[in-house]
């Protein structure tokens, strides 16, 4: 990711944390290269879509991970940013995991794609997938639960 995706990005973060603290509940901004973000405010703590093209670039980013609540075990991947999740490559290939599979750190789980950017995404640490909480296709924000591993 470069420089200037990093700002776009920090940029799209403080937008949507600023929605979140306000009434705004829908957000269009278009620039003169062609980039276009749409944020739309969903529900109590304020899911928000981003609308973009696909791009096919893939980069990786860091894990991070969160415990969980006391009534279940093992811990929860978090995602490390808003966009969409995906559970493969393209939509006609397997998905890079599934409930039951073992995973080890390094193993890539999913992509999130940001800003016309395919990130994968890795276990970050060793275990067995019990749950994948994110939908296909469906966007996620910063924090959001992906998947459980014991």
């Amino acid at each position: 990711m470069g420089k200037d995706d990093k700002e776009l990005l920090s940029t799209i973060k403080h937008l949507i944390e600023t929605m979140d603290k306000g009434d705004l509940v829908h957000l269009k901004i278009e620039d003169g290269n062609g980039l276009s973000v749409e944020l739309e405010k969903r529900g109590r703590r304020g899911e928000m879509p981003i609308h973009y093209s696909h791009h096919g670039h893939h980069a990786p980013i860091p894990e991070q991970t969160e415990p969980v609540e006391k009534k279940e075990k093992g811990f929860v991947l978090t995602s490390p940013m808003v966009g969409m999740f995906y559970r493969a490559t393209s939509p006609g290939d397997a998905p890079y995991i599934k409930e039951g599979d073992k995973v080890t750190a390094d193993t890539i789980v999913c992509i999130i794609e940001a800003m016309k950017v395919m990130n994968e995404v890795k276990a970050g640490k060793s275990g067995t997938v019990v749950e994948v909480y994110a939908e296909n296709g469906h966007p996620v924000e910063f924090g959001s639960k992906l998947i459980r591993i014991e």
